[in-house]
């Protein structure tokens, strides 16, 4: 138990780090940016109660809002992708998410990127269209949600792969 809770401290920390001192810098084309931290919310236990993950979720958000000055909207996103969890986890891993028998870096491809895309797509929806907040540029939030998503699909798929633990 210890061991699961410095270990997603650690990612806490390392993720808002990485976010806040790398990612938010990258701007591809103006309008393109990935948002690595939401690795947090995919990679947490599944085990764990959804009272305590949707705190944690909101945490997570609030830390973001904190450091970009963003006034809620990432607390708001991180909130819906992590209230919608345990729908995601049941459609990509089906009913083996009931008995808590999933790890998600032993999952098979296929349903670790659906797992992936659709928190991913969920946060950025919720973020762009509160961010934005204008119906007069819902292709605009569309375009950027878009970008975003596969960019940050990206990149969070080649940081697990990096930081991946093998056991042999």
């Amino acid at each position: 138990m210890t061991n699961d809770v410095l270990l997603n401290s650690a990612r806490f920390v390392a993720l808002i780090l990485a976010q806040v001192l790398i990612f938010d810098n990258i701007h591809l084309f103006g309008f393109i940016n990935p948002y690595v931290y939401l690795l947090f919310l995919v990679l947490f236990p599944v085990r764990v109660n959804t009272m305590q993950f949707l705190f944690i979720g909101f945490l997570l958000g609030l830390t973001m809002d904190f450091f970009s000055d963003t006034g809620g909207i990432h607390a708001a996103a991180c909130l819906v992708a992590a209230y919608l969890r345990p729908v995601f986890l049941r459609f990509s891993f089906g009913i083996s998410i009931e008995y808590n028998s999933v790890k998600i870096s032993n999952t098979p491809v296929g349903g670790r990127l659906t797992y992936i895309t659709l928190v991913v797509l969920t946060h950025h929806l919720v973020l762009f269209f509160l961010e934005i907040f204008s119906l007069k540029h819902t292709l605009f939030i569309i375009k950027t949600v878009l970008f975003s998503s596969i960019f940050t699909i990206l990149l969070s798929l080649v940081l697990m792969v990096i930081f991946s633990t093998k056991k042999r």
